[in-house]
């Protein structure tokens, strides 16, 4: 049987596959669900706020599909870019502890395989884009830069986490222009807001791998702030809600949005709040946690656009 990352959660249904698959749905990260989620929850931001935009609430059919295509490109996409970072990132992952039983780094798939595996995972992501306003598709485009640099960027700067929070929530403003045909103030103040949620919550996830990181000589912000981890992802988490909710206020959501979005920042400030940073066990549920907060904060944009 294929190894399990060290990282992965304990049994899931990636466990009951066939052997030979095993290997291809790991490197898809699908026994990690939480990635997926952490890339969905922007596109649900964005495809709500979109249909404010429209001059309606999220409850038509239309919306559903859309949401289901945001959601099965969500897997797809998550997926592409870890094959991706895999194949890139194949020395460092046979350095870390945390990474070396990967499915590349391990032998399981050689890197010709993972290419393969690459083209049919971005082709599904294209049937899916062609499926939007060419507006959501001209931004879908435009994000394969930001995927494609990615993976380098902890080489460079100390500043990773940045560059993800550019990337991953990208589908905030494509669900907005998927819903609207156009984009506002309001999609880029929600986007903000969603690139430093990511900035938080990936800072939390890098805590894991502070001395494997220094050896190999990967930079990320978990190792640039130190012992202040913890104070700049309270304010990045801080930014992040102010953003979130100036986003609904843009979009005309009303004050009772202000009410409905404060449980998805008491959950983000009791995560800044209950780090250890000395803990990688701590690191990792919290960064998982991060689900609930987008939920939280989906449910806030939902019922407010409904109740308009």
């Amino acid at each position: 049987m294929a190894a399990k990352p060290l990282d992965s959660v304990s049994t899931s249904w990636v466990d009951h596959t066939p052997p030979e698959a095993q290997p291809y749905l790991r490197l898809a990260r699908l026994d990690r669900p939480i990635g997926t989620w952490l890339l969905f929850w922007p596109c649900v931001f964005g495809l709500i706020l979109g249909a404010v935009a429209d001059g309606r609430a999220f409850t038509s059919r239309h919306d559903l599909w859309l949401l289901i295509l945001f959601g099965i490109g969500a897997i797809v996409m998550r997926g592409a870019g870890c094959t991706f970072n895999d194949i890139v990132d194949r020395d460092i992952d046979a350095r870390v502890a945390r990474t070396r039983d990967r499915p590349i780094p391990s032998g399981a798939v050689s890197v010709k395989q993972a290419a393969v595996f690459l083209v049919a995972q971005c082709a599904i992501g294209l049937v899916i884009l062609l499926q939007l306003n060419w507006l959501a598709i001209e931004l879908g485009v435009a994000s394969l830069g930001l995927i494609a640099i990615y993976p380098f960027m902890k080489r460079v700067t100390w500043w990773p986490q940045a560059w993800l929070g550019l990337t991953f929530n990208w589908g905030a403003v494509m669900g907005y222009a998927a819903q609207a045909g156009h984009l506002d103030a309001a999609a880029i103040i929600l986007y903000a807001g969603c690139f430093f949620w990511t900035l938080g919550y990936d800072t939390i996830y890098a805590l894991q791998d502070l001395e494997d990181d220094a050896l190999a000589g990967v930079k990320s912000t978990a190792l640039l702030f130190g012992r202040n981890a913890k104070r700049w992802i309270a304010m990045f988490y801080a930014a992040s809600f102010a953003l979130l909710a100036t986003a609904g206020l843009a979009a005309h959501l009303g004050p009772l949005f202000l009410l409905l979005i404060v449980p998805a920042g008491a959950h983000l400030l009791w995560q800044a709040r209950e780090l250890d940073i000395g803990s990688a066990a701590s690191a990792l549920r919290l960064f998982r946690a991060n689900r609930d907060a987008g939920a939280l904060a989906a449910l806030a944009y939902f019922v407010s656009g409904w109740l308009q």
